[in-house]
């Protein structure tokens, strides 16, 4: 096994569980698989530089991933630090998920939240353990999600369940994401590694060609249909950007850390 890693955070281990089969494990076991620099220049550097059939991107332990890694980040550089992660090693890591040309198989092997699930959500599939909860918790954060990670969501399970889980901001089990189609498969937990390696080596047994056309074709379509207006686009990124400076976010952040209850401010 090999790993992409530096002293300062988390790792990427690496390792090929079968012929034509890549699997890249979050490992950061203290902080609940949370997505530091690390971690997410990991998968930037090392997607591209895989040539696996399939990849297999999955957790370590008990949880899959509890998202980025800002808890801890100092009041006088929260925004611009904050802000900073999202806008480049989150979205660098995951356009190389997206942009990888063969399929990719998120193994859920524990909870998946906010940037977690968004990662999980980049891959072409997802199969989950009996034992998962899904979640994302900006509602409860302060935070305006992405429009461009929002759209995986609507692309995945529609406007109505979307609007559930951002506006809500609850969590659900295995067994409702399968419902919804948030995981196309689901095994208990002791099986779940097998279940995906399984499905990752009969995708690298398939016709190369056929796979990397077709997964162009399917985001090709989508990509297409989200199409925004540049004006509509300049205002969501516009919306997005001041809710990291406003005091919601980082109060919510601060709660969501000590276990209470926010006081927001509207501000």
């Amino acid at each position: 096994m090999s790993l992409a890693t530096d002293s300062s955070g988390g790792r990427l281990l690496v390792d090929e569980p079968a012929p034509g089969v890549a699997r890249l494990t979050i490992s950061n076991p203290e902080r609940r698989g949370a997505l530091d620099h690390p971690i997410l220049d990991g998968i930037a550097r090392t997607m591209p530089a895989l040539d696996a059939r399939c990849v297999i991107l999955t957790g370590e332990g008990s949880t899959f991933s509890a998202g980025y890694d800002i808890g801890d980040l100092a009041d006088e550089v929260f925004a611009d630090e904050a802000e900073r992660l999202v806008a480049h090693p989150f979205t660098a890591a995951i356009d190389a998920v997206e942009a990888y040309p063969y399929p990719t198989v998120a193994a859920l092997n524990g909870h998946a939240i906010g940037g977690g699930l968004e990662l999980a959500l980049s891959c072409d599939l997802r199969v989950g353990a009996t034992s998962i909860q899904l979640g994302m918790p900006p509602a409860k954060l302060g935070l305006v999600y992405s429009h461009t990670g929002i759209r995986k969501f609507i692309d995945a399970v529609g406007a109505p369940r979307t609007r559930e889980l951002f506006l809500v901001g609850g969590r659900i089990d295995a067994a409702t994401a399968h419902a919804w189609g948030l995981v196309n498969a689901v095994a208990e937990p002791d099986a779940l590694a097998g279940t995906a390696l399984a499905l990752a080596a009969e995708i690298a047994g398939n016709a190369p060609l056929a796979q990397r056309g077709n997964k162009r074709v399917i985001r090709a379509v989508l990509d297409a249909q989200g199409r925004l207006d540049a004006d509509v686009e300049r205002e969501l990124i516009e919306l997005r950007r001041e809710c990291f400076s406003s005091e919601d976010f980082r109060e919510g952040v601060r709660a969501f850390a000590e276990k209470r209850p926010p006081e927001w401010r509207g501000r």
